[in-house]
């Protein structure tokens, strides 16, 4: 059954190539997109319903009920800032549903620290053609992002 990945906070949807990380743009850990948020996109949800099995300040991941995993990174190389400007709304091991709040954070705050607020939607593991009808243009939270078949 296809998964519905939704988008896990507002802004321009982009190609993962255009990523600043050669771990996201070369697709190393899956397929996926980004987006680069606007700058009130404070707080980051669930893509999917599933549960949280990783969850840090900067990134998290949601497994649906089909072993189906999804990575929101949070900014590019943002492990660096160890959890400030971001606030943990969720907890690890949670079950949640798409559209739940997990983190709170300040986009903008990255980017005036010289780094990236890219954020990777990534289908963990998957196959490069296991994504499909990815979105374009300005995305709002929630809106279909893509498609996992």
């Amino acid at each position: 059954m296809a998964l519905v990945v939704t988008a896990p906070l507002a802004g321009a949807v982009m190609p993962l190539a255009d990523v600043p990380d050669p771990v996201f743009a070369e697709a190393l850990v899956g397929p996926g997109v980004a987006i680069r948020p606007d700058d009130e996109a404070h707080v980051a949800v669930a893509p999917v319903a599933g549960r949280l099995v990783k969850l840090k300040p900067h990134a998290f991941v949601v497994v649906d009920g089909e072993g189906r995993a999804v990575l929101v990174h949070l900014g590019i190389d943002t492990v660096k800032l160890s959890g400030d400007g971001f606030t943990v709304i969720a907890s690890e091991g949670q079950e949640v549903h798409a559209g739940d709040p997990v983190v709170r954070w300040d986009p903008l705050g990255v980017a005036q620290r010289g780094l990236s607020p890219f954020c990777p939607v990534v289908a963990l593991d998957a196959t490069s053609d296991a994504i499909a009808n990815p979105a374009s243009g300005h995305i709002a939270v929630g809106d279909a992002l893509f498609t996992w078949a």
